[in-house]
């Protein structure tokens, strides 16, 4: 039975690392008005009628702390990946100069800047009910346990330990959040 109660444990562990890790993704996402690479993850150009990511068919650089290079390994490509920096509504429009696309990250205003707070801290909440859910489940799981025999006092330790988990969880939100918020928020 403890073997069980070890897996379920476990698995609540990776399961909300793995919520942490998606959380940092999303945030890395959101612009803070500095130029990353990692902006246009996940935005997709047709290369010969396959979705590529584009980091697939081109080289992303920063130029400086405003700008963002993307050279296509090949010419054809260009007007594909411009298109599709478009369509990803991203916030910025893409500068196609014939063999490079710059992206030119404009200041953020203050307007802006209270908005991606508030887009990051939509984040942080689905991550906190995707460790919450977790947290759930695992209860559950136990409880199962219990009904088949593990003793109540084990899985009452084991529910315990679900829910210091969770709370260290929450509070890792809770830093991710602050610290991307004090990032959107320097001038």
């Amino acid at each position: 039975m403890s073997a069980e109660l070890d897996k379920i444990l476990s698995d609540t562990e990776s399961s909300m690392t793995k919520a942490i890790s998606h959380l940092e993704a999303e945030l890395v996402k959101i612009r803070a008005g500095k130029a990353n690479p990692n902006m246009l993850d996940g935005i997709m150009a047709d290369y010969y009628g396959n979705p590529t990511a584009i980091n697939q068919v081109a080289n992303i650089s920063v130029l400086d702390a405003r700008t963002i290079s993307v050279q296509p390994w090949e010419k054809n490509m260009l007007q594909v990946i411009e298109r599709a920096i478009i369509m990803a509504n991203i916030g910025i429009n893409p500068q196609n100069d014939g063999s490079v696309i710059r992206l030119f990250l404009p200041p953020l205003t203050e307007e802006r800047r209270k908005e991606l707070v508030k887009r990051c801290n939509g984040e942080g909440e689905h991550a906190k009910v995707a460790i919450r859910n977790i947290r759930r489940d695992s209860i559950e799981a136990i409880k199962k346990l219990q009904k088949d025999g593990l003793s109540e006092d084990v899985g009452k330790d084991g529910e315990k330990r679900i829910q210091d988990t969770t709370d260290k969880y929450i509070a890792l939100v809770e830093k991710h959040l602050a610290a991307k918020e004090k990032e959107i928020m320097a001038v």
